[in-house]
């Protein structure tokens, strides 16, 4: 078996590709990037580096060739059309390269209602792999855990945490946790060839004022809530080149979208993920 992974080099890819490693072995894993000279390393490991282009369609199909399974994790465009018209060069490409099977790495954030920027790419995708014949499993990752850990220190200094989500729940997973979760599925067959769809959450979600008493927990300082309003999280982090986006993905948040809890995580791997005060305590160091 083949399986090619896109976006092999960035956070989630990098650790998707080396527990795919674990489970298959390197020669059988095929990474897909844009800089080939970039992912020296992986080659030196036995894994096949190629190119992608994702505008390319001959390209693309020349790096599918051969492939059983695609590993599809999105670019971070904040563009919803082009990151449209990525993944229809993908389709295209697929057919031409005589590749059926696909998992598509998703987010929660897809309702109809949802004002996220990208929901409407993210509820696209899995009504277009419904009517495209393939065999496929999409799974959506609910937010990442792992920022929380670099942000811990402007909390500290902040004493509190701003999200402008009111008195909702978020949902957490950490990015090892959805790694293995996507390389499971990538390997057992049952799991992913009849259009399954996963939510990967930790075991429980959290309102702001609940993770504030964990990251005092872990931290050893206050943390409380004092939220801001959309417009104000979006320009305090403007200069980062996506706080609009961001404001819009919590504004999701303060209607209660973005509270789901599943136990996805442990039917795909067995056990259960890791908790957000064992991630916060394993991870941050004062």
């Amino acid at each position: 078996m083949k399986y090619t992974i896109t976006g092999a080099t960035g956070h989630l890819g990098s650790i998707v590709l080396q527990d795919m490693i674990k489970l298959v072995g390197a020669n059988n894993i095929r990474a897909a990037v844009h800089t080939p000279a970039k992912a020296t390393g992986l080659a030196e490991q036995g894994v096949e580096v190629v190119e992608i282009d994702y505008l390319d369609t001959d390209t693309m199909t020349t790096t599918f060739k051969g492939t059983d399974v695609l590993i599809y994790i999105p670019s971070k465009t904040y563009d919803v059309l082009q990151r449209v018209t990525e993944f229809e060069n993908t389709l295209t490409a697929m057919k031409e390269a005589d590749v059926n099977e696909i998992i598509f790495v998703s987010f929660y954030a897809d309702q109809e209602n949802n004002p996220f920027t990208m929901s409407a790419y993210y509820g696209y995708v899995p009504r277009r792999l419904a009517a495209s014949g393939l065999n496929y499993a999409v799974i959506k990752n609910s937010l990442y855990a792992d920022p929380l850990v670099p942000y811990l220190p402007e909390l500290i200094e902040r004493k509190n945490l701003i999200y402008p989500v009111g008195n909702e729940a978020l949902s957490f997973i950490a990015q090892e946790d959805s790694a293995e979760a996507i390389a499971q599925l990538a390997v057992k067959p049952e799991l992913r060839n009849n259009g399954q769809v996963y939510t990967v959450t930790q075991k429980q979600h959290y309102t702001m004022v609940e993770l504030g008493k964990i990251m005092t927990e872990v931290t050893g300082k206050p943390i409380g809530y004092a939220p801001v309003s959309v417009a104000e999280f979006a320009e305090i982090y403007a200069s980062d080149g996506d706080g609009a986006e961001l404001g819009s993905m919590y504004q999701a948040g303060a209607m209660g979208l973005m509270d789901l809890v599943t136990d996805d995580f442990e039917k795909i791997t067995g056990h259960d993920p890791i908790s957000m005060i064992d991630f916060l305590t394993l991870h941050y160091h004062k």
